[in-house]
């Protein structure tokens, strides 16, 4: 089949012409700029094949998918780490350590940055002053060269780019754009620090208990500023900080057994990349799991013991269209993030909530054409006979020949409301959010009350639903949308709930009831694949 390459066309979106190279540039960014506050770097796998982005946001950093990472290996598995802590000058002196260390900021620049630090009188805060003025550097239009940003562990490269916001962090992992296959929890051991930050609006517990929700297994707890104790690297501090992490952890549902627990100091790079020789107490940490036992001694040790998430080349295919272009010369070019299955030339797709069928004449990433993409890629495919009018953000491309996916009657979902000023009841119609759809939906039941925690249920058919509360609840979307149940596709079955500007809940869908997918458009170039193959 003759390969055209996109980018040399011009570029038609709705009503806006644009340079191709601009397509180009949008085909492997749409993930990144599909929010604005949010941008995204490619990063590629080095000894395992892995690709890890990330983004920081707020006291988190999250290591999220991105867009062509599969140009250095053949297998590419994207790993996503969600890194949150009490206070924001703490993770950015222990990641800023992380980077130093690893080589990811040249001598020259981290030199010019020590001696501001100390003219200002930072120097206690060297690492967490590197990388906010590098953040301010980009922040005022300057260029630095991306490889500032980046560090390596003996498995994996990782790129930090800055997204802040609570509430973005909570939208962006929920649409997929920062999916977390890991977190980690960076805690203060500092007297009176710990506590102080364990009980502060129970933010964190919050955070953790969001992770938990929304499919965040693996779990790494770094017990930081191990200097600052009464007396300095003190072991009983350390047990007594472990082991109240791990009752409250475990109470949300993270098994403690399984979690790597790492005292460290990010000021002095203590058990961050060698083993410290304060604290000869500390035997190393050892975690057991169904997938087998790991152990080791620093934080990037713990770092490379995560589980690369599996890759669901085997599910039916779900491609949420981020966007769609019209392209001279080549026609109607729908772009958007594989999520599960495979996507080849030759496919005859359908996309949903419409039911409208084609055939996928070419399939491209980065200027190259592609036999077939897997789950993590950001792709631009080119379909015939159909208008781009036809299609939009929001709607999902599958195999029309392997469970195709359709539109959705309502959905049934367990939803956590996090901040709402009143009371939810039957009627609420909200935004919601899941995968790349935007949609309005409507609460048309609220079955039951359930425990955060369980899911057991402690009140049938409430009339109302506050901040804090959890709940089984039907949703009837107010426009034709695709959505999916969370245990079969997990991109397409999380989703928030927006109002008021801000993330009210957030939730994950139990069972959808399907509409009948008969009577969409079927294309000519549809009709001559399917006969051809039969």
């Amino acid at each position: 089949m003759e390969h055209v390459d996109f980018s040399r066309r011009s570029v038609k979106r709705r009503n806006a012409t644009s340079s191709g190279t601009e397509f180009a540039f949008r085909t492997h960014t749409t993930t990144a700029r599909a929010f604005a506050h949010e941008t995204l770097v490619c990063a590629s796998g080095r000894v395992s094949g892995v690709g890890v982005g990330c983004t920081t946001v707020d006291s988190f950093t999250s290591i999220g998918p991105l867009a062509g990472t599969r140009s250095i290996c053949a297998f590419v598995e994207e790993l996503v780490l969600v890194q949150f802590s009490f206070n924001h000058s703490r993770w950015s002196t222990t990641t800023g350590h992380l980077i130093y260390k690893c080589g990811g900021i040249d001598k020259r620049t981290i030199e010019k940055f020590e001696k501001e630090a100390q003219e200002m009188g930072k120097g206690s805060f060297k690492y967490a002053w590197v990388l906010d003025k590098l953040k301010a550097e980009r922040e005022r239009g300057i260029t630095i060269d991306i490889a500032l940003w980046k560090f390596e562990t003996a498995k994996y490269y990782v790129t930090i780019i800055d997204a802040p916001g609570h509430r973005d962090f909570i939208k962006n992992m929920i649409t997929g754009t920062s999916q977390a296959d890991c977190a980690v929890l960076i805690v203060a051991a500092g007297t009176g620090e710990f506590e102080a930050g364990i009980s502060k609006n129970g933010q964190t517990r919050e955070h953790a208990l969001l992770a938990f929700t929304l499919g965040v297994k693996q779990l790494i707890v770094g017990v930081n500023k191990m200097d600052s104790t009464e007396p300095p690297y003190n072991e009983a501090r350390f047990e007594e900080i472990k082991k109240e992490v791990s009752s409250y952890i475990k109470k949300i549902g993270y098994n403690p057994a399984a979690v790597a627990f790492v005292p460290i100091s990010g000021w002095h790079g203590d058990n961050m990349l060698e083993p410290s020789t304060k604290m000869p107490w500390f035997k190393g940490w050892a975690v057991e799991r169904k997938e087998g036992k790991a152990d080791g001694k620093c934080l990037i040790e713990a770092l490379d013991a995560i589980l690369p998430p599996s890759r669901p080349t085997d599910k039916p295919l779900r491609l949420p269209l981020q966007d769609v272009y019209k392209i001279g010369g080549i026609g109607t070019v729908p772009v958007g993030r594989v999520e599960t299955g495979v996507i080849k030339p030759g496919t005859v797709v359908v996309f949903a909530p419409v039911n409208l069928t084609t055939e996928v004449k070419s399939v491209e990433m980065h200027h190259e054409a592609l036999q077939e993409a897997v789950p993590g890629d950001n792709v631009g495919f080119n379909v015939k006979n159909v208008s781009v009018k036809e299609l939009r953000r929001g709607y999902v491309a599958g195999d029309s020949k392997n469970a195709p996916p359709k539109g959705a009657a309502d959905f049934t979902a367990q939803v956590i409301v996090l901040n709402h000023p009143g009371q939810i009841s039957n009627g609420y119609t909200p935004v919601l959010d899941c995968h790349t759809a935007h949609i309005a939906c409507k609460f048309s039941e609220i079955k039951e009350k359930v425990d955060r925690r369980s899911g057991k249920s402690t009140e049938d058919n409430p009339k109302s639903i506050k901040s804090g509360d959890a709940a089984i609840v039907i949703l009837v979307p107010s426009k034709p949308l695709c959505v999916e149940s969370f245990q079969e596709f997990p991109p397409l079955g999380r989703f928030a709930v927006r109002d008021m500007r801000q993330t009210v809940a957030v939730g994950v869908i139990k069972a959808v009831s399907f509409k009948d997918a008969a009577g969409g458009k079927v294309t000519k170039a549809a009709e001559k694949a399917t006969k051809g193959k039969k």
